[in-house]
């Protein structure tokens, strides 16, 4: 006897999408109220017209669209549509998707939390957010503007800014570097990686911390070998 019934089929999870560059231009263009034609991937967002507050909005539009989980803070570092597009496809990479949920960096949403790091010790990433707001303070600009690894030669700071840029890293991290510190580690993320090791706890082991920091090219093999020393 003939059915129109169909079998029953499981539901498919969506794939990832093929193109994250055009996902993400076309949530910004929404949010912009442009065409997405009209939104040039090599500009950063602070010239294409995304404030502050909307920077959440769209952070969040992309994750829905996307089925990531990064958060806002992310264009601090991805700062034009392109890098935060790459930032996306490595979110989706099947290798980070099949990373069991209960592990401390692949938080289950909604049921765990992300595991702050032990007392007394600063994460470079933290450091770095940190340090990025407060450089974007004294040059008057958003935050996601300033690139970690330009150097800070390249950026409008005369000796007075790179003296209380200075002033106000010893004050948030209890630390007495001067400013000459800024030539040993020329840029910030050399910089936050360096603070980061002076802060963090003596019980932690230094060469790892290190060679986190270098994996994450926040420091180079030269400057991570120039710290041990003076944490030995």
């Amino acid at each position: 006897m003939s059915s129109d019934l169909q079998p029953f089929a499981p539901a498919v999870p969506p794939a990832p999408p093929a193109d994250p560059l055009a996902d993400v231009v076309a949530v910004l263009a929404g949010l912009l109220r442009l065409e997405p034609e009209e939104v040039d991937a090599r500009r950063s967002f602070r010239f294409l017209g995304l404030g502050s507050l909307q920077a959440v909005e769209f952070v969040a539009g992309v994750n829905a669209r996307c089925g990531t989980r990064v958060k806002a803070p992310a264009l601090f570092d991805h700062a034009t549509p392109a890098a935060f597009a790459r930032h996306i496809a490595r979110e989706l990479r099947p290798e980070r998707a099949a990373s069991p949920p209960s592990a401390p960096d692949a938080p289950v949403r909604g049921l765990t939390a992300p595991v702050p790091p032990p007392a007394g010790r600063h994460a470079g990433s933290e450091v770095l957010d940190v340090l990025r707001e407060e450089l974007a303070r004294l040059v008057r600009c958003d935050p996601w503007e300033i690139d970690a690894h330009a150097p800070f030669a390249l950026m409008d700071l005369d000796p007075t800014l790179s003296a209380e840029f200075m002033a106000t890293v010893n004050r948030i991290y209890g630390t007495g570097e001067r400013v000459f510190v800024l030539g040993a580690h020329p840029n910030l993320a050399a910089l936050a990686a360096h603070v980061a090791a002076l802060t963090a706890e003596p019980a932690t082991t230094d060469v790892e911390m290190l060679l986190d920091a270098v994996r994450d090219n926040l420091l180079t093999i030269d400057q991570a070998l120039a710290l041990l020393p003076r944490r030995g």
